[in-house]
């Protein structure tokens, strides 16, 4: 099962000798919602509205201070990433990566700002997590989050999952096909 696609020889760049290309794809491209956004999505209104509404406030004002005019700024511009850059950044970043499964390896490499090579040896593969929606598309993840349990819920991957610490093929099409592929792959290494 291959997903052709005109950047494939960008990753095969990084193939070693001898390793072959199973599969190629690239996350969802443009907006994309996930199930965490039924209360990131409200929360981030609440903060960025509170924000502007207490920064418009103190800056109409006329007798506030200089540096209380400067005091909301930090927390308006947090509040506009949450609403609004969150999204941006994410498909930014998506739209730079790249995914492989070879007969050795998983592949993931992120371009531009954020670049990132991260190879995944079949035969040490982490646990795999699979979350497909209706329409055949979903997230593979490869092992889980460190700092899950420590009082951190996910970090910064909720907020913009493309920079997941977590390796994964993030809103790839036909996922359980990849899934399957790759515990071949994986079940004919270790023979």
């Amino acid at each position: 099962m291959r997903n052709t696609n005109n950047r494939k020889t960008d990753i095969q760049s990084y193939f070693l000798p001898g390793e072959k290309l199973l599969w190629h794809g690239q996350p969802q491209q443009g907006f994309m919602l996930n199930n965490s956004d039924l209360l990131l999505i409200p929360f981030s209104l609440m903060w960025g509205g509170f924000a502007i509404f207490w920064e418009g406030t103190v800056i109409t004002q006329v007798n506030a201070s200089f540096f209380f005019k400067l005091w909301g700024v930090p927390f308006v511009l947090i509040g506009l990433y949450l609403i609004i850059g969150r999204f941006v950044i994410d498909a930014f970043v998506r739209a730079r990566t790249q995914y492989a499964v070879t007969n050795r390896r998983i592949i993931i490499l992120r371009e531009g700002w954020f670049s990132k090579l991260l190879t995944l040896s079949l035969e040490r593969l982490p646990s795999m997590d699979l979350d497909q929606k209706g329409d055949g598309t979903g997230t593979i993840n490869f092992g889980t989050d460190p700092e899950a349990g420590q009082g951190h819920h996910g970090g910064m991957s909720n907020w913009t999952p493309a920079l997941s610490k977590v390796p994964r093929f993030l809103g790839i099409a036909n996922v359980r096909e990849v899934f399957d592929l790759i515990e071949r792959a994986q079940s004919t290494k270790a023979v």
